[in-house]
């Protein structure tokens, strides 16, 4: 006979695991997919393709999340705000974890069959990048980078899935995001400096150190630059230029949160990125709604 409430612990411990209870990191990689998706449909995305990517946001966000906490269940417990995650006390086995990953993984693999053969090819690059990034902090100071990658390749492929192509307004949106991913995962980074030294974290944080504030606004001036590019390549009109005017000032506001470094600061810059990406996917919207 099944134990209903053995079942409903253990999948309230895979949600955790999953962090389907902290959909931020759901919003960070929806807002650029679903903009490459507009900008490629010029406006009116095909509902199957639209479809198959929110859902597979979902599900590639909350697969990172489950090989991520595997790739970190030894040093987890070091760091004050990983130390209660579930592999970290042991609610789940590294194995259960291997199991759930893999079973998310080929959820996703079977929404992406629904798609044309160029983007199946290109799913094959988004799982390794997937799979590579949470190891990227034992053995470089950037693994910021390798998210921004591992997040912005549903860039490349949505407009594969909506144009049949990949143009080179594609690959500008995918060096854009790796410059935000890179932005607002080093202010994530920031909170938990001083623990990532003690563990052996490698971060973008610790590698820029005291210059940290002064290189995050270098890179949020080069985001809004190549916004601004994209913006003259597409004939973006007055919406999508007033959006990157809003992110430029949220910015800004991130930066003063950030003046003394403090954890919880930190944390509200990050999740101010949120509306970021909301604000440009909006300018894109309303730029294709009015022509």
């Amino acid at each position: 006979m099944l134990d209903l409430e053995l079942l409903h612990d253990k999948f309230s411990v895979y949600c955790q695991l999953m962090r389907l209870d902290r959909p931020i990191g759901i919003l960070l990689l929806l807002w650029p997919t679903v903009m490459a998706l507009w900008i490629a449909a010029e406006g009116v995305p095909d509902l199957v393709v639209l479809t198959v990517f929110i859902v597979g946001v979902v599900i590639m966000r909350s697969a990172g999340c489950v090989i991520n906490d595997y790739a970190d269940r030894d040093v987890d417990g070091l760091v004050l705000r990983t130390m209660n995650r579930p592999l970290a006390i042991g609610s789940v086995k590294a194995k259960e974890a291997l199991m759930l990953f893999a079973g998310l993984g080929l959820i996703a693999f079977l929404l992406v069959l629904l798609l044309n053969t160029l983007t199946i090819y290109l799913s094959v690059v988004g799982l390794l990048l997937a799979v590579i990034y949470p190891f990227m902090k034992r053995y470089t100071y950037l693994p910021q980078i390798f998210l921004g990658m591992a997040f912005g390749w549903a860039i490349p492929m949505a407009f594969a899935a909506q144009s049949g192509t990949v143009p080179g307004v594609a690959w500008l949106l995918f060096l854009a995001n790796i410059i935000w991913a890179t932005i607002y995962d080093t202010f994530y980074a920031m909170v938990d400096r001083d623990d990532d030294l003690l563990a052996g974290i490698k971060s973008t944080a610790i590698l820029f150190g005291d210059d940290d504030k002064v290189i995050i606004g270098i890179l949020q001036s080069l985001f809004i630059a190549i916004m601004v590019l994209i913006a003259g390549q597409l004939e973006l009109g007055f919406s999508f230029y007033l959006a990157i005017a809003i992110a430029s000032a949220l910015f800004v506001y991130q930066q003063k949160l950030v003046v003394n470094r403090d954890r919880a600061q930190c944390l509200h810059a990050f999740l101010n990125n949120n509306w970021v990406g909301a604000t440009l996917f909006l300018g894109v919207v309303f730029h294709y709604s009015l022509v």
